[in-house]
């Protein structure tokens, strides 16, 4: 994240790598080290908090967390730091069956000063369950972070997953937040060593060309075209950008749709009704599970929106969407059948679902 366009997916602190910060001498090196060494605030840094660290919900090998290993993790240690009454299915820690199934953990928003909840219209805040967004790719090479883009740097981001989930005891100083986002830029957050190059100023990395029959079909969802439907939202070097071929384009350097992830609601989330007061006194009610960019900017006319997330090294970072309603690639792909068949288009078959999962398991 998150948008959205075709998934969402999901938006971002960091994992391991490490930071190397030049000092003076090695008394001020031990000093600043134990307080701006990225590498060590994200896998150790606690803030005074609940335990909770970086690499709490931001593993290395994905950046995220599945339920699969939320559920490993709780039968061998169900008093680890992922598992605080903040995320809980009653907030004082009874039980974690949201979490353990969705991997999913809870954000509050504040509503946008025009919208209010139909069933609350004194509540100035909103809690929504949310994928937490890999890490893998997106420091180095995004502009925008979380599945509603609601951060504009690593900084912003960092500072609002620390108070949002650590339950701090201290603020973060700017000169850890830059160590933190400085972290977040290394090698192990890359799926492949062509991404790090293109970080560092090198080619775009370009759409492998695909090795069995499969694959080969399944690229021409991808290419640059009017045939090519996938690239009506993932285009461009990150396959994270819409393209000329969209029939609703969205305005430039807007990295935001809708894939009626909300709309369809696999994920069976309480659907809330808010009304938005328009500017001539008129109000327009938008009911939805998460109204995704719509709660940041305040414009009816983005709900349901989400940041579209890149495809890079996305097929191992599953479950997918804001809220991970798609928990296996076979899921995925039928949710995008469902929602060309909404759109007006042909239905995927068997066969084409099966082409789209193996290209994805290329990039």
């Amino acid at each position: 994240m998150r948008n959205h366009g075709w998934w969402c997916g999901a938006i971002a602190l960091a994992l391991v790598g490490c930071v190397d910060l030049d000092v003076e001498t090695e008394t001020s090196e031990a000093s600043q080290e134990s307080q701006v060494n990225g590498k060590q605030l994200f896998e150790r840094e606690t803030f005074g908090g609940n335990g909770r660290t970086c690499a709490t919900c931001h593993g290395d090998q994905t950046g995220t967390v599945s339920p699969a290993e939320a559920q490993r993790l709780f039968e061998r240690a169900p008093n680890a730091p992922l598992f605080r009454s903040i995320d809980s299915d009653d907030g004082v820690g009874s039980s974690y069956t949201r979490l353990l199934t969705d991997a999913t953990i809870l954000v509050t928003l504040d509503l946008p000063a025009n919208w209010s909840l139909a069933d609350d219209p004194t509540a100035r805040t909103i809690t929504l369950p949310r994928a937490i967004p890999s890490t893998l790719n997106v420091p180095s090479l995004d502009s925008l972070f979380m599945a509603d883009g609601r951060f504009d740097n690593l900084q912003e981001q960092a500072h609002g997953a620390i108070n949002s989930h650590y339950e701090p005891g201290r603020q973060p100083t700017g000169a850890e937040l830059d160590a933190i986002s400085e972290h977040q830029q290394t090698t192990r957050f890359f799926s492949n060593n062509a991404l790090k190059h293109y970080a560092n100023g090198g080619p775009a990395p370009t759409l492998p060309e695909g090795n069995t029959a499969a694959e080969k079909r399944g690229r021409l969802w991808y290419v640059t075209s009017a045939a090519g439907v996938c690239s009506h939202c993932h285009d461009g070097p990150m396959l994270n950008a819409t393209n000329q071929f969209l029939l609703a384009p969205l305005p430039p350097g807007s990295r935001f749709f809708t894939a009626f992830v909300s709309e369809l609601n696999k994920a069976g989330s309480p659907i809330r009704t808010f009304n938005v007061a328009n500017p001539d006194g008129s109000t327009t009610v938008v009911q939805s599970t998460d109204p995704g960019r719509a709660l940041i900017t305040g414009n009816p006319g983005e709900a349901n929106f989400f940041r579209i997330p890149t495809l890079w090294g996305s097929a191992n970072t599953g479950p997918w969407f804001h809220d991970n309603s798609a928990k296996t690639l076979p899921d995925l792909a039928q949710h995008y059948s469902d929602y060309f068949q909404i759109v007006g288009l042909p239905a995927l078959t068997a066969q084409e679902q099966s082409d789209i999962i193996a290209y994805l398991k290329l990039l």
